[in-house]
């Protein structure tokens, strides 16, 4: 089913909150108005971990396990029946980007296993009114857990297509209070060199932590989701665990894996990759299949599961195939420039 998002021009200002987290605000209510309306047609379909007989059992705190069976409704937020089947959970977790465990697509998988993720906390602060350090069980509990079936598009132009289990970004957003001074989100992902090998290998490119980073409204947008699971599962090590952010939209290095940190910002973060080779990796990292990666064009993607006699190119769509969701808030700006 869809989640029909209200278009920004359907929206009025508040002198209450900040603009930019009340026009969300309403997007994001005008979303749960649609997606009512859907589930009343579609039929009301529950998430539960039963639905994935064949993903391996995690080792999820209880309060995690209960939040997981209490999901109430999945949304494929859009997606083509014909070109979007979800990808298989062994593909989805063992074909991996995270750099803090290592630079092959095989090293998460195999070095991530032993990452303590339990307890967790993660730092809310910046201009809030509202912040400090949080138990990540009490970052998510006050929120409903969602499942979004979303399509994964990598900057390699490769993609997936992976169920998410969490909650808008906006709800912890809402909760922080933020000031008049909050234009951006910043995030962090955990320093622990002695958990994480690629952080003590003398080839990393990276100035850890790695950052990552989002105008506030982006970071409020309906479909912007902090994770906790996939697969009707809590997050594996490998994919982010035990806390990562997922931003359809853009290419899959903006969404920042094993998050200990959340900032509201006055000015723009630069982001890892930004600082590493900015020419290469803007801070909007917009999925788009007319501005090409110096180095590869971005105009289609290998969709896995492939093979070499089955490569499984398909096109790019702006956006990732969200612009109707999202292209408004470019609105004016040349994507070109703001890559």
């Amino acid at each position: 089913m869809l989640i029909n998002i209200a278009k920004s021009s359907d929206l009025r200002e508040s002198d209450v909150t900040p603009e930019s987290v009340y026009l969300s605000r309403r997007r994001f209510m005008g979303g749960v108005a649609g997606l009512g309306a859907g589930m009343a047609l579609s039929g009301h379909v529950h998430a539960a971990s039963s639905d994935y007989s064949d993903v391996p059992s995690g080792n999820a705190p209880a309060w995690l396990s209960d939040k997981i069976e209490a999901a109430q409704w999945r949304a494929v937020v859009p997606s083509d029946p014909n070109a979007d089947a979800l990808t298989p959970y062994d593909d989805a977790s063992h074909y991996n980007n995270f750099y803090e465990f290592g630079t092959g697509k095989s090293d998460p998988a195999r070095r991530a296993g032993d990452l303590e993720t339990q307890p967790w906390s993660v730092v809310i602060d910046g201009e809030v009114n509202n912040g400090g350090r949080m138990a990540l069980e009490d970052v998510i509990t006050p929120s409903q857990l969602e499942e979004r079936i979303y399509r994964l598009r990598c900057v390699e132009a490769w993609s997936m297509v992976i169920p998410w289990l969490g909650i808008p970004l906006s709800d912890i957003i809402e909760r922080a209070e933020p000031t008049s001074k909050a234009k951006y989100v910043r995030f962090e992902t955990l320093v622990d060199p002695a958990q994480m090998p690629g952080q003590r290998s003398s080839f990393a490119l990276i100035d850890w932590p790695y950052v990552e980073g989002l105008r506030l409204d982006e970071a409020m947008h309906p479909l912007t989701l902090l994770a906790v699971g996939m697969y009707g599962r809590e997050l594996p090590n490998q994919n982010g665990a035990p806390l990562r952010l997922v931003v359809p939209w853009k290419y899959g290095f903006k969404s920042i894996k094993s998050i200990v940190r959340i900032s509201l910002v006055e000015e723009q973060p630069v982001n890892s990759w930004q600082a590493i080779a900015a020419n290469e990796y803007g801070f909007y990292a917009n999925v788009n299949p007319e501005v090409d990666h110096p180095r590869w064009s971005q105009a289609s993607e290998r969709r896995l599961p492939n093979s070499l006699f089955n490569p499984n190119i398909i096109d790019t769509r702006m956006f990732n195939g969200y612009a109707d969701e999202v292209a408004s808030l470019y609105q004016g700006m040349d994507l070109r420039t703001h890559y």
